[in-house]
């Protein structure tokens, strides 16, 4: 029998130190709260503020994060690219070539919320903005992997890693009544504009960070301010004031139309302390 609803936490882009900190201070009581039964995060700035590291990765998998979707950053740290293949819990974006390492979306199960429900997780990375890499058309890749993934489920999630606002705005048109979310990210600040657009779509143009609020995108502000000053790039280290569980919940129909987005800003009392920032390397969970 098919569950009336599924409720989808999904955890705004974690941000280093201060962004695992928060997810290990935070999830376990935010999902409790909110009836979730199923949590995805993006995790593309986990590690060094840029990137994500192998150990980090499994240590949010261990926190509770089912799906974790990346972006940009999705191939900086060796050891993740390694890891990938062996990740089935991991997402890059999917309009990167055929054959890279890792997948771009995935149908997991979802038993909290009935034994037969499924969520499928689709990540891809806008066009604007990434100098750096020169992908497929994620407007093109949306129309054909919504049109595979409801052969197994209608509810399907896409996490639009975008720099501009006008193409994740196009892309909730576009995908209307394809996906039952298009939740953005990257730019790392919370949107105001969490609706359900025409044809039972759910849509946040970013869903904002997990990590330091009192930053520059979850980093440390003098640093970016000496930057800006003097034309010299540098690397900043974490912020760690003011720390933020950023992100959204959505509530999706049987039916794979939305039925509800709700922004979240769910603080964090703990203060981080450098000694308890790093996690432990504990063993890959058995997917």
């Amino acid at each position: 029998m098919s569950p009336v609803s599924i409720r989808i936490l999904y955890v705004a882009e974690i941000v280093g130190k201060a962004g695992v900190f928060t997810v290990k201070k935070l999830l376990a009581s935010a999902r409790r709260d909110l009836r979730a039964d199923f949590v995805i995060g993006n995790a593309d700035s986990a590690t060094g503020g840029a990137g994500l590291g192998r150990q980090h990765a499994v240590y949010l998998r261990k926190l509770g994060i089912e799906a974790i979707t990346t972006g940009e950053c999705c191939y900086y740290k060796r050891d993740i690219v390694e890891h990938m293949p062996k990740a089935p819990y991991l997402l890059r974006p999917a309009n990167y070539p055929y054959g890279n390492p890792g997948r771009g979306y995935k149908v997991f199960a979802c038993p909290a919320a009935g034994a037969s429900a499924k969520v499928a997780v689709v990540q891809l990375l806008g066009q604007a903005g990434f100098s750096r890499v020169h992908l497929a058309n994620p407007y093109q890749a949306i129309t054909d992997l919504a049109r595979k993934l409801r052969e197994e489920t209608p509810v399907i999630i896409l996490d639009f890693h975008a720099a501009t606002t006008a193409e994740k705005q196009t892309m909730s048109f576009h995908a209307s009544g394809l996906v039952s979310a298009v939740i953005g990210s990257h730019t790392k600040a919370q949107t105001a504009d969490a609706r359900i657009v025409r044809g039972g779509t759910a849509y946040i143009t970013d869903a904002g960070r997990t990590g330091s609020l009192q930053s520059v995108g979850g980093l440390d502000p003098a640093t970016r301010i000496a930057e800006y000053l003097t034309g010299i790039s540098a690397w900043a280290k974490d912020g760690t004031e003011g720390l933020e569980l950023q992100g959204c919940l959505v509530e999706v129909g049987d039916d794979g139309r939305a039925i509800s987005i709700e922004a979240l800003r769910i603080p964090c009392t703990e203060v981080l302390e450098d000694k308890k920032a790093e996690p432990e390397a504990p063993e890959p969970p058995q997917d």
